[in-house]
Formats: structure tokens, sequence, C-alpha cells
């Protein structure tokens, strides 16, 4: 009986990159800042990890769209706080967009692990 729900838990832990799910799912998320370290390494590494997995698990295929809504959603925010900063509100917004886009990968990467997936508030849903 045992063995039956060993093999049942190996069959079920898919690996990715050398690691299991809960971990890559993390990972994507915290790979956000990778664009402090190279230029558009923010939206590159969780784009790569996403599309190279998310056909093999619903699960990173879940935390991928939450990762690109989120994107998307944060450049349109920072272009909107470029246009705001003329009448100065631009600037109160861009600070919190940049706070948003500290805290949010990291809340994401600690629920991802928790196995839950988090889709980021304020995030536009373009993929779904």
């Amino acid at each position: 009986n045992n063995q039956e729900v060993k093999q049942e838990t190996n069959q079920e832990a898919k690996e990715f990159w050398g690691m299991d799910e809960l971990n890559y799912s993390m990972l994507m998320h915290l790979s956000q800042f990778a664009g402090y370290i190279v230029p558009f390494g923010g939206l590159a590494m969780p784009l790569v990890m996403w599309l190279t997995n998310n056909k093999n698990s619903e699960t990173v295929d879940s935390h991928g769209k939450n990762i690109m809504n989120w994107i998307i959603s944060m450049v349109i925010y920072v272009i909107a706080s470029f246009i705001l900063s003329f009448v100065f509100i631009g600037f109160i917004t861009m600070i919190a967009v940049a706070i948003l886009a500290i805290v949010f990968p990291i809340i994401g990467a600690v629920k991802a692990n928790k196995g839950e997936i988090w889709k980021y508030p304020l995030s536009i849903p373009f993929i779904k």
C-alpha cells in the first residue's frame, strides 16, 4: 500500500529544468528581478520559462499567464505614469508601480511555493 502511494506521488511529481513544479513556479515569479541585472531580463526570463513548459503543466501555464499579464499591465502603468508626470501625479504613481514591481513577484513566489496560483492585483487579463 505504501508503495502504491509512493508510485502515485512520483508519477504526479513533474520536473522542469531540474526543479519540481512548485520551485519552478516560484522561480518564474522571482525571475522578474532579472531585469535589475540584465536589460529586459525581467521580461525574457519568465517568458522563456513559461513558453518552454506551458504545455507540460497547467500550473506552470497559469503562473506564466499571471506573470505576463502583470508585466504587460506594469508597462502600461509606467507609460501612463510618465505621461501623468507632467502634472506631477505621475511621479507618485511611478513610485507606486515601482514598489508593486518588487512586492507582487515576492508574494507570487511565496504563494507559488505553497502550491497556490495567485493572480496579481491590478493586472489586466490580456492572456487568458
